[in-house]
């Protein structure tokens, strides 16, 4: 992997943590750059759009929980892969950060080569799915439209804000109606077959799309998956 072009934020409120995680990710070919908190990664995310940003959970002003969610909001940033870096390893900070886009969990303390390795997997999914996004695509199903180009959905004239995966969720479910997708299916297209993610993780992002967009549209197949029914 070519990991010059590649550009990494770093955000964490101790000085030790960037300036260890920037001398290693440099030393790789990394372009990297960093903020100390989260109302400062927002404005660095903006100014660069990273391909991955590595965020700390824990961080005065604004947590990374909360930073994460923003982040999700800004289409610019629709492909970035985000992942948490956090010495908290609470099950129920894992669910947490997937329900706001997280896409991965690095454990503090942090190993340089498995690190590398993690950003690399990372990063390798990313290129892929860049790579196979459409042109340009607009699904409209009942009441539901889908903009796969700008990374919106509007249900019944309302405009959502989903975070990354749950968009992808959305967008592979939708791609053939009444198709029962498995759960080994769904993990590999909107997670990647080298993703660290926990076994209730789709159906978390489910129950959140449900949420948003309609009990009524989603089908669990026990034992097998999900599928997506239009009512009309």
């Amino acid at each position: 992997m070519n990991t010059e072009v590649f550009k990494i934020l770093i955000v964490d409120d101790e000085p030790d943590i960037l300036e260890f995680l920037s001398y290693n990710l440099k030393k790789e070919g990394f372009v990297v750059h960093t903020a100390s908190n989260g109302e400062k990664a927002l404005e660095k995310a903006k100014e660069i759009i990273p391909h991955l940003i590595l965020l700390d959970v824990m961080m005065p002003k604004m947590d990374g929980m909360t930073t994460c969610e923003e982040l999700r909001k800004i289409p610019e940033l629709a492909s970035c892969i985000i992942a948490f870096l956090t010495a908290r390893s609470e099950d129920y900070s894992e669910i947490a950060g997937f329900n706001v886009g997280a896409d991965d969990y690095i454990a503090k303390p942090i190993r340089p080569k498995v690190l590398i390795a993690r950003i690399q997997a990372l990063l390798k999914r990313f290129s892929v799915k860049q790579q196979s996004l459409p042109s340009t695509a607009i699904v409209v199903i009942d009441n539901i439209t889908i903009d796969k180009d700008k990374h919106i959905v509007t249900v019944n004239g309302e405009e959502l804000s989903l975070p990354n995966k749950e968009f992808k969720l959305l967008q592979l479910l939708t791609s053939k109606p009444e198709r029962v997708f498995t759960r080994d299916e769904i993990y590999n297209d909107v997670w990647g077959s080298d993703a660290f993610v926990g076994d209730r993780t789709i159906d978390v992002h489910i129950r959140k799309l449900r949420e948003k967009i309609g009990d009524e549209y989603f089908d669990t197949v026990k034992g097998i998956g999900y599928k997506f029914t239009p009512r009309s």
